[in-house]
């Protein structure tokens, strides 16, 4: 499986939680949860690749899953969401991890290939700003102040030039690759358009490189996932964010009751029609939906709310029954 450092420390602590996870799925008496209700055992492999925030979600799932079903090999890739989209539409993965809905040129090249597919939303998330922790002068930053330093052409180098409050402090900024659905997001979010920014930043796909920028540089600032953060608050800290309503801390309830603005988002899992008629591919998708809310507790994402959960139960409903018409 491919896993940063990240995903191996959630690993171990996931390794600890299964029983947990596994015990509350059982008590649900869902069937396609086990993946096994009917006494078969299920084999094959899983190709799961795309955005680096999902990652650990699926590879959460995968670990839980495996443990029910040790004859599936589910792999998880973290190419970003375009790049995961972009194999997924050549047919090479199973399923693709998006921080954002699928794309019109996207969809066009699924079309393509013949590719047609499944849209679930899983999880929620927060994206994060956060600064080195030995700064003390920043605790709010508005969205127009990001914008300053964010948006294209911007010569902003100084953390005095943000606030003429700060201190002379050099600004070093750390952020989402090209191809990753948080640098599509925030760059929308914040410049109000998709794809505008500055492009004098160091720029990763990996969000471990943007914790070691940010906590190596006295001056650093980044962003990414909130579950990044939670990981992480030992070397960073994150600021709130004023919307014009007042600054607001990313936390799992104000990103669930949309009070963490504009930073909040879906996260998204796009299983291939093709691949759910293998029995393993659509086990897994299966025991992934029933059990999103775990799932997304134990990896530090924030869970669908009820009506998200409503809707979730639908489109697995609606699955299910294409496949046994």
């Amino acid at each position: 499986m491919n896993t940063s450092p990240s995903l191996r420390r959630a690993k171990v602590s996931l390794a600890l939680s299964a029983a947990a996870i596994l015990a509350a799925s059982a008590c649900g008496g869902t069937d396609a949860g086990s993946g096994q209700s009917d006494g078969s055992t299920l084999s094959g492999s899983i190709r799961v690749d795309g955005s680096s925030t999902v990652a650990p979600l699926s590879t959460a799932a995968a670990q839980l899953f495996q443990q029910q079903n040790p004859g599936v090999n589910v792999t998880v890739g973290t190419s970003g969401t375009g790049g995961g989209f972009e194999k997924f539409c050549n047919g090479e993965t199973d399923i693709s991890d998006a921080s954002r809905p699928i794309k019109d040129e996207e969809k066009a090249a699924c079309e393509k290939k013949g590719i047609t597919y499944e849209e679930f939303q899983i999880a929620n998330d927060g994206l994060s700003v956060v600064v080195n922790k030995d700064n003390d002068f920043a605790e709010c930053l508005t969205v127009e102040q990001l914008k300053k330093i964010w948006e294209p052409g911007s010569k902003v180098n100084n953390w005095n030039q943000v606030d003429p409050e700060f201190p002379d402090q050099r600004l070093e900024l750390f952020g989402a690759g090209t191809d990753s659905g948080t640098f599509d997001y925030f760059t929308e979010a914040v410049n109000g358009e998709e794809g505008a920014s500055r492009t004098d930043y160091s720029p990763s796909e990996d969000d471990n490189v943007t914790v070691q920028g940010v906590s190596g540089s006295k001056g650093g600032l980044g962003y990414f996932g909130l579950s990044y953060y939670e990981e992480n608050q030992d070397k960073l800290k994150v600021l709130k964010i004023d919307d014009g309503d007042g600054c607001v801390e990313p936390t799992k309830q104000t990103v669930q009751d949309g009070t963490y603005k504009p930073l909040s988002r879906p996260l998204f899992i796009y299983p291939k029609a093709s691949s759910l008629e293998k029995p393993e591919v659509e086990a897994f998708v299966e025991f992934y939906v029933e059990n999103n809310a775990e799932i997304a507790e134990k990896s530090l994402f924030v869970p669908l709310n009820a009506e998200q959960e409503a809707e979730l139960k639908k489109d697995l409903e609606r699955l299910r029954e294409q496949h046994t018409s």
